[in-house]
């Protein structure tokens, strides 16, 4: 018999929704939310409120990397040991969740010292950057087995759960109330539903492990592993989030409040390709199509950001409204500048994540060497233009250097083979 043309069109359906293709759609609505939230942000609340929100969200992304360490630990083993996935999904998520209320724990204890350093306006927002942190890490367990597994559906579906709600409550609390607190609760309401999520397309595979007495592993490893991959990823978000810190402490509210809606555009530029490392960190796992994986990677990523800098440039009006309008006119014409930018630190993000996937530690040493560097000649610093600069350039010669590095030992080891 001949499948109906109804037929057909579902199963064509399905396979799209299945597939890569649509996690990166999906990956690219949820970060269009994600940054959408910051322009909302920045209209409604203006520079002074806003550079609060904007170092919050950037300590947010440092303190998630205990969660991209548990997603590429997970996502690693579960590439690595195939016919193992119950197993290695049991005592990931025992890890995930131990490792949650530790961060969540050392968050809570450090919320003065957040808030002194931020100079926040109250230690309420604080505090709230503590509650983000558990449901935040609870994420990354679930998505490096869904990663792992390439089950792009559900793992798409976790990224949309990150993205729109965070955008819709967030918003909704800035209007009823537009202070960086208001904002910070909407977030940490949000927070929670990617990690429902995870758990809601989880559950059944948890519920048939242990029905078929699958034995998890000891945790150690897993910490240990999702430890030392924290440790390079949190150089690289030091890296990338710490000059909205130094620009907080030696720049005024209103000129702080500028390079913040400028790190606006970074942002995007540097999310724009995310899908690209989340769909090809299984690849670069498997050291048959590791250096194939990398240089098609590369390639995409530079290509998506080339075609943000050249808009930026050409079209920097337009930029600007998404960016927070009139108000931040002073930076219109550096806007390329950051662009630039953003695609140094996407390339550097691919590279961190290829290093991890081969588990070399070499990166996290000269990340944090990079991290010294523009904390000392941040410093020094006392305009947007010379701070973004020096972030550029201390940040162009780490990526040449990994670049460097990272070819030089898969030719290495496609020699011995």
């Amino acid at each position: 018999m001949t499948a109906s043309p109804t037929s057909a069109r579902r199963r064509r359906l399905s396979a799209l929704v299945r597939s890569s293709g649509f996690l990166a759609v999906c990956i690219m609505v949820t970060n269009v939310a994600t940054y959408g939230f910051q322009i909302i942000a920045a209209r409604i609340l203006g520079p002074g409120q806003y550079g609060g929100v904007a170092s919050m969200m950037s300590l947010l992304l440092v303190v998630g990397v205990v969660q991209l360490g548990m997603q590429a630990t997970a996502s690693r083993r579960v590439t690595e040991t195939p016919g193992q996935e119950r197993a290695i999904e049991q005592t990931v998520l025992r890890a995930t969740y131990r490792a949650a209320i530790v961060v969540g724990v050392v968050m809570l204890a450090a919320s003065p010292l957040v808030w002194r350093m931020l100079r926040l306006d109250s230690i309420y927002p604080a505090l709230l950057v503590a509650v983000c942190a558990v449901p935040l890490t609870i994420m990354g367990g679930q998505a490096g087995v869904l990663q792992g597994e390439r089950r792009w559906l559900d793992l798409a579906m976790v990224y949309l759960a990150l993205g729109i709600p965070r955008v819709v409550v967030a918003t909704a609390a800035m209007w009823v109330r537009p202070t960086e607190g208001a904002a910070m609760a909407g977030v940490a309401l949000a927070q929670f539903a990617p990690a429902v999520v995870g758990w809601w397309v989880l559950r059944r595979r948890t519920v048939a492990a242990a029905s078929a007495d699958a034995r998890p592993g000891p945790v150690k490893p897993v910490i240990l592993e999702m430890l030392h991959g924290s440790i390079a990823l949190l150089g690289f978000f030091a890296l990338s989030n710490v000059d909205i810190l130094i620009a907080r402490n030696v720049l005024s509210d209103h000129v702080s409040g500028l390079y913040a809606g400028g790190l606006i555009l970074t942002k995007a530029v540097l999310f724009l390709p995310q899908f690209v490392v989340i769909i090809a960190f299984p690849s670069m796992s498997a050291e048959a199509s590791r250096r194939s994986a990398l240089v098609k990677s590369l390639a995409l990523v530079g290509g998506l950001g080339a075609c943000a800098i050249a808009g930026s440039w050409l079209l920097s009006w337009l930029a600007m409204i998404f960016i927070g309008g009139p108000d931040y006119a002073e930076i219109e014409g550096l806007l390329w500048v950051f662009a630039i930018l953003g695609m140094v630190l996407s390339v550097l993000q691919l590279l961190v994540y290829s290093v991890l996937a081969r588990r070399s530690r070499l990166s996290a040493y000269l990340l944090w060497i990079a991290v010294a560097a523009v904390v000392a000649v941040g410093a020094t610093q006392t305009t947007v233009e010379g701070l973004v600069w020096s972030v550029l350039s201390i940040d162009a010669v780490l990526v040449a250097v990994l670049l460097t590095v990272t070819f030089w030992r898969l030719h290495q080891t496609s020699n011995r083979d």
